[in-house]
């Protein structure tokens, strides 16, 4: 089949743009908000599920292979919250800052620093809304989310999120490093590892 490098990541949050951008340095990426494509209602019981309603959002409108993840922060002893909400978790409209502020919040009230925690990304490619058989991945990243916030970096909860055998938050890991341990750099290696395997195009 003929190659085509062209490819729609379903979202239009441009901290995940930039962090695809790196990623998938090899396609050329267009956004929802290039296309002018809004975003779908997210409203699936999963991280795979939320992720299928914006890959098949995105290739029904704009005709390309789509790609979408759903991704978020997973704190086990706080019920698993945030999860799937991890966008919304301070509100519909929260801020990265209003989300964060609830986790620390909730933390004081338990009266710990800090408590173990895991980034989790779930990505999803379709040929078409319709297509039987996506490109599924999964890639995690394990550490504490803590009361101190720190970093200039990242987005989402990265301030406050430390990994494993990192003395920093991810926000204050340089783009590079990100790149390579990130939850979300970890699915799309899967991905594009299986992604090239298949000659889809």
């Amino acid at each position: 089949m003929k190659n085509n490098n062209e490819i729609l990541i379903a979202t239009s949050n441009p901290g995940k743009v930039k962090e695809f951008k790196k990623l998938f340095n090899n396609h050329r990426l267009f956004s929802l908000k290039d296309l002018n494509i809004e975003d779908p209602i997210e409203d699936g019981s999963s991280f795979l599920e939320n992720a299928l309603i914006k890959a098949k959002h995105g290739s029904l409108k704009s005709k390309k292979y789509t790609i979408a993840d759903d991704s978020g922060l997973v704190v086990p002893a706080l019920n698993f919250e945030p999860g799937i909400i991890s966008a919304r978790y301070a509100g519909q409209e929260a801020s990265d800052k209003e989300n964060r502020e609830k986790i620390i919040n909730k933390l004081n009230k338990l009266k710990v620093k800090s408590l173990d925690a895991y980034y989790v990304c779930v990505l999803v490619g379709v040929k078409s809304h319709d297509d039987p058989i996506p490109i599924i991945s999964e890639g995690k990243i394990f550490g504490k989310v803590s009361a101190e916030s720190s970093g200039e970096g990242g987005f989402g909860y990265d301030k406050i999120f430390y990994p494993d055998n990192y003395s920093c938050s991810m926000a204050s890991i340089d783009s590079e490093i990100k790149n390579k341990i990130s939850h979300r750099a970890i699915a799309s290696k899967k991905f594009l590892k299986i992604y090239k395997d298949l000659f889809i195009f």
